[in-house]
């Protein structure tokens, strides 16, 4: 069963909150900063599955989320629903808010729609890249053909020493 549907920003503010069990508002709140600190300090390469927070019951309960953009989509259910199930779930949601906006509907043609979505996971794959951007920084500097490197930089009255960095090449 679903305990309760979370949509966050990346600064953990609350874009739509749904709880199917009561909850004080009180205790809400720290079940949503609880729940973005949960997911948050997750490294996007680990899987969207961990167990629930203190406040909302624990390892018998499991936090089911995936991050789109500036959105994160978490679900808390309990053991008797399947992950996967839920992770096509999100997606339907992160379909909606294609379709619908701050209460405005935005698209209706299908075709754009699913357009939009593809370039959204076309973007997600590619920034998986990313991580291997310093080493191929560093490569191209290494690449760079100076006949010398300059040992003083002289700017009217200031005058830098630049260090030895062939250790580094």
């Amino acid at each position: 069963m679903i305990q309760a549907i979370l949509v966050f920003n990346n600064h953990g503010k609350p874009r739509l909150v749904r709880f199917y069990q009561r909850f004080p508002e009180e205790i809400q709140q720290q079940i949503v900063r609880e729940t973005f600190h949960l997911v948050l300090k997750r490294d996007d390469n680990i899987c969207n599955f961990l167990e629930g927070g203190s406040l909302i019951g624990g390892p018998e309960y499991k936090l089911i989320y995936r991050h789109y953009a500036t959105l994160y989509f978490v679900f808390c259910v309990d053991s008797s629903e399947s992950e996967l199930g839920i992770l096509d779930l999100i997606q339907v949601h992160y379909i909606l808010q294609e379709v619908v906006m701050g209460g405005m509907v935005l698209e209706t043609n299908m075709n754009e729609i699913v357009a939009q979505i593809e370039a959204q996971n076309r973007l997600e794959k590619s920034e998986g890249g990313l991580s291997a951007a310093p080493a191929r920084a560093v490569s191209a500097v290494k690449n760079i053909n100076l006949p010398e490197i300059p040992r003083n930089i002289n700017i009217g009255d200031l005058n830098i020493k630049v260090p030895n960095l062939s250790q580094f090449v």
